[in-house]
């Protein structure tokens, strides 16, 4: 079965109705007007690669690390958890899309959310537990940048007033997984984002490599 993205629908008043999900973005417009134009392709899934060059993805010092270390291949679009320098977990990884890239560099698990509530950066509405959370069922917070910024992101520009942060969180949109679709964070199944969740904890480093 054919599946769209999300797009962005003119009413019959034509006031500029926003159906999307952005989950790493504080408040945002859209902008419309002159500067209106088709989506863009949805974005293909990655072509799957073997455990033994995933390994060779991996920044050597981080084989050598001791403890849980979580690398983010954005290229391949998996997500690598090593323990003690062992590779013990490869899940398939949503990121951000051409211009809201998920941040590349290391980091380090900055908040853990059971059942989080997702605001929407248009419309401001609230949205708890239940399949309509873009965020799922878990919230594992890695990024924050509250220097705010615009642009196209494939299916409307936007206007960023406030902090962007990045994350690794479920998704009810099981297609998008293996896609360059966020704005920036990381949708995993929803299965393995409650795996995820039990394994790090506050200060787990992350690493992302493009």
């Amino acid at each position: 079965m054919l599946r769209l993205r999300p797009r962005l629908l003119l009413n019959a008043t034509l006031t500029l109705t926003l159906v999307s999900t952005i989950p790493c973005l504080a408040r945002a417009q859209v902008q419309g007007g002159e500067t209106a134009r088709p989506a863009d392709p949805i974005p293909p899934l990655a072509e799957p690669i073997s455990e033994q060059a995933s390994l060779q993805r991996i920044p050597p010092d981080l084989l050598d690390a001791k403890g849980l270390q979580l690398v983010l291949d954005r290229t391949h679009r998996q997500l690598m958890v090593l323990r003690d320098g062992v590779l013990t977990h490869r899940f398939p990884a949503a990121v951000g899309t051409e211009g809201w890239e998920t941040p590349a560099g290391r980091h380090r698990v900055l908040q853990k959310i059971h059942e989080p509530v997702w605001t929407h950066p248009v419309t401001g509405e609230n949205i708890g537990q239940g399949k309509r959370n873009p965020l799922g069922s878990r919230w594992i917070g890695f990024y924050r940048d509250c220097k705010g910024r615009s642009g196209w992101d494939g299916e409307q520009y936007l206007d960023i007033d406030g902090c962007t942060v990045a994350g690794f969180h479920g998704t009810p949109y099981r297609w998008t997984v293996g896609r360059a679709v966020s704005h920036g964070c990381v949708r995993l199944y929803e299965e393995n984002v409650q795996e995820l969740f039990k394994l790090v904890r506050l200060g787990t480093p992350v690493t992302v490599i493009p």
